[in-house]
């Protein structure tokens, strides 16, 4: 199995496609825009992916997060608020906040699961500064570690009852980068005392089965190497202070702030630590390389991806999405009287 997870270029397969992804059988698949047009031709992608090797426990990934982040639009699916939202009303109510936010999640959850997506890369874990970049921006959940945790966890429960398994990122944290990594490499100067503030939320859930690496320089740990391509920093960083164990995921490789070829990429975050690399952009010629330079799956990257599958559940009995996302309102209207 190759370890990584791939783009497709459009709303169906090509042929080229079906033909490479069963000869490199990825870890799995992640889906954007381009590929979510309407329910139907969604549901159909999703199957034949399955239909591929056969799997019906498969990585389908999405960045479903609300707001900015949102890969499945209206008007053919609902539209969902950024985090910014639940961190508003957990400054009046924290119970209400953590309610809101998993009936939200549950309700995502459960339009993605009728897509026949697995995976959701949210929520992001990140602790919001002042000088947080926009690309993180109102996507966090707060700026004190315990918010951010219990309105974290919240999320992750809200997804599970869908039978969605969401995802611990961006490790070891992306709130005091000053630049977007999609852009850029960011240089976090803190210190290490400074940054246990940041490791918080991500260890309070570490016990959850997937998690994401940060494409940043943390001066204090590894001032040579960004977080996904440092051994030191996914080591003893993320494995052993964040007590980390589950399968730990790049952030997308075609970002501007890794340097050197897609494939390079992929194989220096593969020898870092990374079990598994993201690459995006469904280019197939980056594809093929990373088939063809990257090792196998290993013992304990397979080990933690079976336990990803694990997690991939029939949706729990309960209310239906328009019952979910009504509670969801009533518990943010809070904040909207409270302002008023």
């Amino acid at each position: 199995m190759t370890p990584a997870i791939f783009g497709i270029a459009g709303p169906s397969l090509s042929q080229e496609e079906r033909a490479f992804f069963a000869d490199a059988d990825p870890a799995g698949y992640i889906l954007f825009a381009r590929n979510c047009e309407d329910k139907a031709q969604l549901r159909r992608l999703t199957d034949d992916l399955r239909s591929i090797h056969g799997r019906e426990q498969l990585i389908i990934s999405i960045d479903q997060e609300g707001g900015r982040v949102a890969r499945m639009k209206p008007p053919v699916w609902q539209r969902y608020p950024a985090g910014e939202a639940f961190a508003r009303l957990w400054d009046i109510a924290p119970a209400s906040a953590i309610e809101a936010a998993r009936a939200n999640a549950e309700a995502m959850g459960r339009e993605l699961a009728e897509m026949g997506i697995t995976v959701d890369y949210h929520a992001p874990f990140d602790v919001r500064r002042a000088e947080t970049d926009d690309v993180i921006g109102d996507r966090a959940l707060g700026s004190d570690p315990l918010q951010v945790a219990a309105l974290g966890r919240a999320v992750l429960d809200g997804m599970s009852r869908a039978g969605i398994v969401g995802c611990l990122k961006h490790m070891p944290g992306h709130g005091r980068a000053t630049c977007d990594s999609h852009k850029e490499l960011p240089h976090v100067t803190a210190s290490d005392e400074d940054l246990a503030v940041d490791l918080e939320p991500f260890s309070t859930l570490a016990a959850h089965p997937l998690g994401m690496s940060a494409h940043i320089v943390f001066e204090a740990w590894d001032p040579d190497h960004p977080a996904t391509l440092s051994a030191k920093v996914i080591n003893e960083i993320i494995r052993q202070r964040i007590g980390f164990d589950g399968l730990l995921l790049s952030d997308d490789i075609d970002m501007q702030a890794l340097d050197g070829t897609i494939p390079d990429r992929a194989c220096r975050a593969l020898e870092a630590g990374c079990d598994i690399v993201l690459n995006c952009w469904a280019r197939m010629d980056d594809q093929r390389a990373i088939a063809e330079q990257a090792p196998d799956l290993g013992d304990a990257a397979a080990e933690r991806l079976e336990r990803v599958h694990d997690a991939m559940t029939a949706p729990q009995d309960g209310p239906d999405t328009t019952e979910l996302l009504a509670k969801r309102d009533a518990l943010l209207g809070l904040a909207e009287d409270r302002a008023a």
